[in-house]
This record gives C-alpha cells, sequence and structure tokens, in this order.
C-alpha cells in the first residue's frame, strides 16, 4: 500500500456517520437544530431521526405546535435495516415518551456497527425538577436504557432521580462520588455528570471512568440558557467521535458551551438559546489544536 492511499485509508477511518435521536424544535437552539450543524462542523455524517416536531421548544414560548412521531421511528428503522444502514455511533437527546424509550433502546441494541459508540444523554430534568411532562414512570423507562449506553451524560437533577439519591444544591465531593457510584449501578461504566459546582463562581464536569474519578472547573455565568445541555452533549460527541479521549473531548465541550454562552450575553432579545453558531470556528480550532510537544534535546 503507498503511503497516498494509506492517508486516504486512514481519512475514510475517520470519516463517522452518527446518528442522532431526539425532537425538532423549529424555533428555539435546541434539539436536534443544534446537534445536526454541532456534529457536522465536527466532520461526521450526521443523520437524524426526529422524536417529535414542534414550532419553538417549550422553554418560555407559548401555544407551540407538537407533532409526535414516536409511530414514524419503527418503519423508518426497518427501512433502514432492509437498506443495510448503520451507524459507528448513536447519541439519544430528547424522547417524549416511555414508547420511545423503548423504541430506541432497540435502536441502540441493533442498529450500530461493530464498535459503536452509544451515548445517551437522558434530557428529562434540571435544577431538581422534572421537566412538566415527565414523571417517575418515565424516569424508570430511562434507567433501563442506561445499560445500553457506553456513555451517559447527566446533569445533577438527571443524575439524582435516576440513581435515587436526594438532589442537593450545595455538595462537596464525597456526594458526587456517592451520586456516581450509585449510577453506575445502573450498568453505566462510563458517566459525564454535567454542572458541578463546589463554589458559587465555579462549575464543571466530571468524568467517570470504570471507578476512576477526574474534574474539569471552569467560570461560572450566572445568566444561564436554554439548549446549553444539547450544545455541550453535541460537542462532546463531536469531540470523541473526532479522536479525542473523554476527559479531553468533555473540557473541550466546557469550553465551547461557555464560549457560547458568553457569546449570546448583552442582548436580551436572544433570551431562547445561546449564538452557538459563532463560536463554531473556535469549536473547530479546538478539536484541530494538539498538545505542545517538549522541545527536542
Amino acid at each position: 500500500m503507498t503511503s497516498q492511499n494509506k492517508d486516504e485509508g486512514e481519512k475514510a477511518m475517520d470519516y463517522k456517520k452518527i446518528l442522532t435521536i431526539q425532537d425538532i424544535s423549529c424555533v428555539g437552539q435546541c434539539s436536534l437544530t443544534v446537534a445536526l450543524p454541532i456534529l457536522s462542523a465536527c466532520g461526521m455524517e450526521t443523520c437524524i431521526l426526529p422524536s417529535a416536531v414542534l414550532s419553538t421548544h417549550t422553554a418560555g414560548f407559548s401555544g407551540f405546535t407538537f407533532r409526535d412521531l414516536t409511530d414514524d421511528m419503527p418503519a423508518i428503522q426497518a427501512h433502514w435495516q432492509k437498506e443495510g444502514i448503520r451507524f459507528d455511533s448513536i447519541y439519544t437527546g430528547y424522547l417524549g415518551s416511555t414508547k420511545q424509550v423503548g423504541y430506541v433502546k432497540n435502536i441502540l441494541e441493533t442498529m450500530g456497527e461493530e464498535h459503536c459508540v452509544k451515548i445517551v444523554d437522558p434530557a428529562f430534568a434540571d435544577n431538581g425538577n422534572l421537566y412538566p411532562i415527565f414523571n417517575s414512570v418515565y424516569v424508570d423507562a430511562m434507567k433501563t436504557l442506561c445499560p445500553a449506553a457506553d456513555i451517559l451524560l447527566p446533569n445533577i437533577s438527571e443524575a439524582c432521580f435516576l440513581a435515587g439519591v436526594e438532589y442537593k444544591e450545595v455538595y462537596d465531593e464525597d456526594y458526587v462520588k456517592g451520586l456516581l457510584a450509585e449510577l453506575s449501578k445502573l450498568g453505566c461504566s462510563t458517566i459525564v455528570l454535567t454542572g458541578v459546582g463546589y463554589s458559587p463562581e465555579k462549575t464543571g464536569v466530571v468524568v467517570y471512568e470504570n471507578g476512576k474519578i477526574s474534574y474539569y472547573e471552569h467560570r461560572r455565568i450566572a445568566k444561564g440558557c436554554h439548549g446549553t445541555g444539547d450544545v455541550y452533549a453535541s460537542a462532546f460527541t463531536g469531540a470523541l467521535l473526532g479522536g479525542k479521549p473523554i476527559f479531553e473531548a468533555a473540557k473541550i465541550a466546557a469550553d465551547y458551551t461557555v464560549l457560547c454562552i458568553e457569546n449570546t450575553q448583552g442582548d436580551p432579545d436572544h433570551w431562547y438559546g445561546v449564538k452557538f453558531e459563532t463560536a463554531l470556528p473556535d469549536l473547530i480550532g479546538m478539536l484541530h489544536c494538539k498538545e505542545k510537544q517538549p522541545p527536542l534535546d
């Protein structure tokens, strides 16, 4: 094999086909309208399976339209199977019902290539509360999805509901370690826990890999924004599939999300999401940045 053919072969191997399953909120910068551009910018062939179509997201808008696509999901899967379509990675986000969770579990188990990376963002709670459409039955259904995932991406609220641990606003490292230990009992060997802060000025990400815990801390921006969980999960997935180790991918996604929030500050009319598009060149730069090597003697 010539060096040119080898380079072409390596490029082909680097070009991953990823499926992301979540809703389309046509306006609002969340779910698929975030995942598709971010993953594409990371160099992934991004395929989608919409769980629902909404005119806007549900946080702050009123009178939005909603079309449930649950019943279309098995037919779409069947067509893909007939065509022999499989994926190098499957990343799930917001799912609208327990029935969808069951369909998605089957997709995770049957539609991946041999070394498919399966990433689940539970996307059902924040600030200690379930999103309005969810209940304990949905949480129990989501627990069944955890063993099918290679990597689980919850925030602290979602982790508490899944693990059956009391949610706390103020906590220490022992609390987080205990939470991760309980969550791992669901069959999650790798967990990226977001929104972990031990002081009012800081927040960060904890990466749990087979019992090993690593923490990346960064500045907390007081004013929260809608859709940042989807921004984070998409950037993390793109970085990971692009070859970054898990902790580095978690760090890149955190830095990118903070930058997206910073780019949106000062614009009161843009309350419904973050201007993630303006920071995509920075994300691409992070993905291609290599650690400096020590000088040669």
